[in-house]
C-alpha cells in the first residue's frame, strides 16, 4: 500500500526530529567544548572548600598540645607521689619493728623476759628491717637502699628527677638509712645490762629518725598529689577552651579564658551597683 503525501510528510518530520536530537546529544556528550562544559557541570568534582580556618587550627592545636603535656606531667607527679607514699609506708613498718624490739628490750630490763627468750624475736625483727630496706622499690627504683643508688633513675644522693611542669621538673629526694647501724642491733646485747642500755638508746634514736622521715615522706606525697590534681585541672581547662574556640572562632583566646575564669570564680566587679 503506497503512502499518501501526508503520511510521507509525517515520516520525514519524525526522522528529521530524531536526527536533530541525536546530533545535539552527540554534540554535547563528546569532544566539543560545549560538551566538555556540560560534562564538567554534571560529572566533574567540585573544588574543595576548606571547612576550617588554618589559623584557628594552629591555635587550638597548640592548646591541645599544652593540655596533653600538662596531663602527662600530672601522671608523672602522681607516680612521684606514689613513690613517696611507698617509702613512707616502708619507713613506718621499720619504725613499728623497732618499737617491738624496744618493747622486748624493756621487758628484759624489767625482768619480764629472759634475754635468751627475747633474743630470737629481737633478731627476727632486725632481719625484717634489713629486708625492707633492700626490697622497697617503685618501678625498679630502690628508695631506701643507698647501695642501689647512682643509676639513671636515682642519683648517688637519692634524688629522682620528675618531669612535672611544662617548662621543667624537680627532684624528689630520699634519705640514706644507717643500714650498718640497724644490722648491728643484736639480741645478744640484751643479756648484759650495760649493752642493753646502749641497745635501748640506739633503738630510741632510730625510732625518732623513722618518725621524722615518715612524716616528711607523707607530707611530700600529699603535696605531690595536690600538684597532680592542679595540673589535671589545668589540662581540662585548656581542653574546654579548645571546644569553646571551635564554637566561637571569632573570639580571642584571652576573652575565652577570661570568660571561663569568670564562670568558675565569679566576677570581681559589681555590675549591679
Amino acid at each position: 500500500m503506497a503512502l499518501s503525501d501526508w503520511g510521507r510528510y509525517l515520516v520525514f518530520s519524525m526522522a528529521t526530529q530524531l536526527w536533530t536530537q541525536d546530533w545535539i546529544l552527540n554534540h554535547y556528550t563528546h569532544g566539543s567544548a560545549a560538551g566538555k562544559n556540560l560534562r564538567d557541570m554534571v560529572l566533574a568534582r567540585q573544588p574543595v572548600k576548606p571547612l576550617t580556618n588554618p589559623f584557628d587550627e594552629a591555635i587550638t592545636g597548640r592548646l591541645r598540645a599544652d593540655s596533653r603535656s600538662l596531663m602527662q606531667n600530672a601522671r608523672n607527679v602522681r607516680q612521684a607521689s606514689a613513690m613517696m607514699s611507698t617509702a613512707a609506708s616502708a619507713v613506718n613498718t621499720i619504725r613499728s619493728a623497732l618499737e617491738e624490739m624496744q618493747d622486748l628490750a624493756i621487758a628484759v630490763d624489767n625482768g619480764e623476759l629472759s634475754a635468751g627468750t627475747a633474743a630470737g624475736d629481737y633478731n627476727a625483727l632486725r632481719d625484717t628491717i634489713t629486708n625492707i630496706i633492700k626490697r622497697t622499690q617503685f618501678n625498679g627504683i630502690k628508695m631506701l637502699d643507698a647501695d642501689a643508688w647512682g643509676t639513671g633513675q636515682i642519683d648517688a644522693d637519692g634524688a629522682v628527677y620528675v618531669q612535672g611542669l611544662v617548662d621543667g621538673g624537680f627532684d624528689v629526694v630520699f634519705q640514706e638509712l644507717d643500714k650498718d647501724g640497724l644490722a648491728n642491733l643484736s639480741g645478744a646485747n640484751l643479756a648484759d645490762a650495760g649493752n642493753r642500755q646502749t641497745e635501748l638508746s640506739t633503738l630510741s634514736g632510730f625510732i625518732s629518725v623513722m618518725e621524722a622521715l615518715s612524716k616528711r615522706y607523707t607530707n611530700r606525697a600529699d603535696g605531690l598529689k595536690h600538684l597532680a590534681t592542679s595540673l589535671e585541672s589545668q589540662a581540662k581547662f585548656l581542653e574546654q577552651a579548645v571546644q569553646v574556640r571551635r564554637q566561637e572562632p571569632t573570639k580571642s583566646i584571652e576573652d575565652i579564658v577570661l570568660d571561663m575564669l569568670t564562670r568558675t570564680s565569679g566576677t570581681i566587679v559589681n555590675e549591679q551597683g
